[in-house]
């Protein structure tokens, strides 16, 4: 069993260099964000307040969550609200989410069942604190960056023009500043190493990360 932890900011290319990772090691990928999103869809739709940090920390214990570990076959889904892997990429959730991220209970909760899902299997796992709160101990520890303009263009594509550049800037810089009060994601961690993205494709990313997996005796096909 391994864990390779992935952080970074939003856009840097986190999600696409785990699941290609993933589908080269033959593992399994944790989305995390995807997470925190998913508790940002349940309060949306049961009409939890935004700003109430009680009940957004308490909808987030009591929920009941299945998220997919399968690189080819994501999904998300909710006790009473069923499959929700489209609702929690739509923008307006985005707005949402910090709301999530930033409370300390949540935090503490999504934690430690991400936790328990790392210690069934080998799995590439990516979001903002995982390889110094999640998975400090991982054989490979990655902070993946990239220039902001780089980051706001790949959450654009990503979006498909959904936003304008002002929610692309919320989206992208003003949900990094907000997280940043509880997690650093920015400067790498003793024993983590660093891989700016902003010139490299999607696989040369994935060869440098496989590479350092090679390094830590994980088997690389």
């Amino acid at each position: 069993m391994f864990t390779i932890a992935i952080d970074g900011p939003s856009g840097s290319g986190k999600s696409t260099a785990a699941k290609l990772t993933a589908r080269t090691l033959g593992c399994g990928y944790l989305d995390t964000g995807a997470m925190y999103r998913a508790v940002a869809v349940g309060c949306m739709k049961t009409g939890v307040d935004h700003n109430d940090v009680a009940a957004i920390a308490a909808y987030c214990r009591d929920m009941a969550l299945d998220i997919s570990t399968d690189p080819d076959d994501q999904y998300v889904r909710l006790a009473g609200l069923g499959d929700v892997t489209q609702a929690i990429r739509d923008p307006e959730v985005s707005a949402w989410v910090s709301a999530v991220s930033t409370n300390p209970d949540c935090r503490t909760d999504l934690v430690a069942r991400q936790q328990a899902i790392l210690a069934t299997g080998s799995f590439v796992a990516e979001g903002r604190d995982i390889t110094t709160v999640v998975a400090p101990q991982a054989a490979v520890r990655v902070l993946l960056t990239a220039d902001p303009a780089a980051r706001m263009a790949r959450r654009g594509a990503e979006l498909g023009g959904r936003v304008d550049a002002a929610g692309l800037r919320d989206q992208v810089l003003r949900r990094d500043q907000d997280d940043s009060t509880l997690v650093n994601f920015t400067v790498a961690a003793d024993g983590v190493a660093t891989i700016d993205s902003t010139f490299l494709t999607p696989d040369q990313v994935v060869a440098q990360i496989l590479l350092l997996a090679a390094r830590a005796g994980i088997s690389v096909p």
